[in-house]
This record gives structure tokens, sequence and C-alpha cells, in this order.
């Protein structure tokens, strides 16, 4: 398998998985599904958030994940990376710090098997949904503190996993440092998913003139939860050019061209008409008698 082309024209892929509680299950799925994409003539292949594993229970959960160097994940994918020369991003996988302390954190590896670049997740989902669903990120894993962006080859490569989704200002830095591509590896609940997964991609996209590639979880795993699956990949016209219109394990494949973001921000430069400003939030005026 070759790398990305010199003009800067690519292949990239989304794999859609539907993680269960065993690492080395998981391990061997991401695998067959890097490969089917590579086999598509993908160069660049994103795996979702929590590929390693989706396990509910503090005590099991802490019981499966390890080190950054001793994770089967981490094994796999860089072994995966180098043999069919490709980039591959591992969404995120749970990695055992060395503080003790978990980290919900993506790797990116290149066509020689290194790893080019990690993040930790940002922003934790910690939520209460209307249909019962209660979840508290922060509870088990610690926040990271550092936006990223890799260059790679022709393309600048933007970090975030799930739901940073819901944070701007996280793809409008990454944007302002040069990111064409943005990606979103995700384990969408399929509540939030069904309201919001399509609108705020592609508002990320039209926001900052950039693709966005976001490979997902889909279905009901073996936890309990269930998540919303339609990985999509994202012009930067806020155009959907591939879905996988489900939620069953998939790969999703298109052309990434890093000419096109350059366009889209020439048509309309918002990034470069970004102006500092000042708020007011003053109380303003009150009704006669209203309460202390």
């Amino acid at each position: 398998m070759g790398v990305f082309k010199t003009a800067g024209v690519f292949k990239a892929a989304a794999v859609q998985m539907r993680s269960g509680e065993s690492p080395e299950r998981n391990a061997a799925d991401m695998e067959r599904l890097v490969r089917e994409a590579a086999a598509q003539g993908a160069t660049y292949i994103q795996t979702p958030e929590m590929t390693g594993a989706l396990i509910r229970d503090k005590e099991a959960r802490a019981a499966s994940f390890t080190s950054q160097d001793k994770d089967i994940v981490v094994a796999t994918a860089r072994k995966l990376a180098s043999e069919l020369g490709i980039f591959l991003h591992v969404g995120s996988t749970a990695i055992l710090r060395a503080d003790g302390k978990l980290a919900n954190r993506a790797l990116l590896f290149g066509p020689d098997g290194a790893t080019l670049a990690t993040y930790d997740k940002i922003h934790m989902f910690d939520v209460d949904l209307d249909n019962g669903e209660s979840w508290r990120e922060s509870a088990a894993y610690e926040p990271g503190t550092e936006a990223v962006v890799i260059p790679i080859n022709d393309a600048k490569l933007g970090f975030a996993v799930c739901y940073d989704l819901r944070f701007p200002q996280l793809f409008r830095a990454e944007a302002m440092a040069g990111a064409e591509v943005l990606t979103v590896p995700a384990a969408f609940t399929r509540q939030t998913g069904e309201a919001h997964w399509h609108v705020l991609l592609r508002a990320r996209a039209i926001e900052n003139g950039a693709y966005v590639v976001a490979a997902a979880q889909g279905g009901l795993h073996e936890d309990g939860r269930e998540t919303y699956g339609h990985s999509l990949i994202v012009d930067p016209w806020g155009r959907i050019i591939a879905e996988a219109a489900h939620d069953e394990p998939a790969v999703i494949v298109a052309e990434i061209d890093p000419a096109q973001s350059l366009a889209a921000r020439k048509k309309i430069p918002n990034l470069r008409n970004a102006r500092d400003f000042t708020i007011n939030a003053g109380e303003g005026p009150r009704l006669r008698g209203a309460a202390s």
C-alpha cells in the first residue's frame, strides 16, 4: 500500500465499529475493518472513540485497561500502519496513565509505525438525558489540556473526540492553526445522535472551511449502551460526501483534497475576518416591584 499522493489528494476512511468489552476481540475487529479500508485505497484511516472497549462497570473497566506500551489496540494499530503503509488514527482508547488515572486518548500512527501524535479528550461527557441516561465521564477519565494539529504530508489534521464536537472554539483554534481536516471519532448516544450528529458535524465543517472525518460506534453494545452510528465524512462546503447510513460495522471512504479547504476559505473568509470584541452583559432595566 502507498502513502499520500504528492499532489495532496488522498483517500480517507472512517471505520464504524461496535466495540464490546474485550480489547482482544475489538482489536481483531479493528484489524479486519482497517484492512478492508486499505484495500479500498484509503491511506488515512480513522477508527471510533473507545475502539479498545466500551465497559460501563467501573471494576471491570479498571481491570481491562493498561498502559499505552502494553495496550493491544495500540500494538495492533502500530503493526497495521507499518504493514499497510498508512496513517492509522485510533479515534480513542482508554489508556492507563503513569499517575494511575485513565485518559480517553487518540493516537496517530505513521506509515512506518511510529507514533506521530496523541490527543487526550478535553471535554468530559457529564450529562443527564431525557430518557434517563446519565453519564459522568469525568468520574473515570482525566481530561486533556492540549489541542493538537499535526501535519501529514500536504494536509494538517486537527484532533477531537466525541463530546468535543459541542465546543466550536476547539475546532476554530485548530483551523486557525492550519488544520484542513478536522477529526471527530465518537460514540454518540442514540438520542443525541438522532438529534444533533449530522447538523453539528456539518456546522464544524462550514464554520472552519475544513473537511470533517467522524468514525462512530454504532448499535447495542455488550455493556447495554446504544450508540448512533452514521459515520460521516463532510467536505469544506458542508456537503456529506460519505456516510454509513446505519449503525452496523462498516467502512466509508471519500477523497480528500486539501485545496478544497483553501477554496472554501477564500469564498467565505470568516477565519480571516474574525475580530476581537468585548461583551456587555449588564442586567438592563428592571420592572418596578420585581423581587430583589
